[in-house]
């Protein structure tokens, strides 16, 4: 049983899909975790709209994706003022400095000094939690920010949890000296080629515009983990959801109460291993 029962759940500001945030959301009301919300650069995050709509097909799947019972606690959720006034982690976390910078050496060490307190602050929590949908394309993914954020968790031995997009993440996190993925040997899973889209439609309701994702994240997590590791896109299964210690990571939409209930079992009940 974690000593501190809080969550840190980083929210995309680009869109987030709306149940796989009241997925893990449930499942950590229900075990009594206190939650915190950031997002890169402490705006409010909002849902993407077709993830509030229970009528919204899914091009790649041929079907809705979200229950009336789901889209009912998303919109309740958006209506809430719970996800007002989020952690900023641009204030948070320091910004690493350019090679190129004058007194480099100076502003490396003070970047240094400034993530020490990072980790002081990352022990208050038991777990953090990346949040799917197409937003993490944009904000999270390669935000150097959010890797310090996974890689102070990991130093201090705590679970990281991704769904869908906010995977690649975890594939981009590197220690700055090796340049190793931290899920290299690892078994994952994330969205996987077959259920891309083909067009923009993924992002609708956004305030950008973009055709199908710029990468493949399936190819990427493949990569990232190396050939003693592996990713399990389990395409055609109802779920697909990968529990290999200190990771949890969510396919898609219908992984994240899955995935909420795997970060709490691993919080609670030792769970180190699941999915594969």
């Amino acid at each position: 049983m974690p000593v501190n029962k809080r969550i840190l759940v980083i929210l995309s500001e680009y869109g987030y899909w709306s149940e796989e945030l009241v997925g893990p959301l449930s499942a950590f009301d229900g075990q009594g975790y206190e939650v915190d919300f950031a997002t890169p650069t402490g705006k409010r995050a909002h849902a993407l709209p077709p993830s509030l709509d229970e009528g919204y097909v899914d091009p790649p799947l041929g079907r809705t994706v979200t229950t009336a019972e789901v889209a009912a606690l998303g919109r309740e959720l958006e209506a809430s003022g719970r996800l007002d006034d989020p952690l900023n982690l641009e204030a948070w976390v320091p910004e690493r400095p350019y090679s190129s910078e004058p007194d480099h050496l100076r502003k490396l060490e003070e970047y240094h000094r400034r993530l020490d307190r990072v980790a002081a602050e990352v022990a208050d929590y038991s777990a953090v939690v990346l949040v799917g949908g197409s937003g993490p394309i944009v904000d999270m993914a390669n935000n150097q920010r959010v890797h310090d954020v996974i890689l102070a968790f990991l130093r201090a031995g705590k679970p990281v949890a991704a769904e869908c997009y906010g995977v690649a993440a975890l594939a981009f996190a590197r220690d700055w000296d090796d340049r190793k993925s931290i899920i290299w040997g690892k078994h994952v899973t994330g969205h996987c080629k077959e259920y891309d889209y083909k067009d923009g439609t993924g992002f609708l309701g956004t305030d950008f515009v973009m055709g199908p994702p710029p990468y493949p994240l399936e190819y990427i997590l493949r990569d990232a983990t190396g050939p003693d590791g592996a990713y399990h896109g389990n395409f055609g299964k109802p779920v697909s959801v990968i529990v290999d210690y200190p990771f949890i990571t969510g396919r898609s939409t219908p992984d994240s109460f899955l995935t909420g209930q795997k970060v709490v079992e691993v919080l609670e009940q030792g769970l180190t291993r699941y999915g594969w």
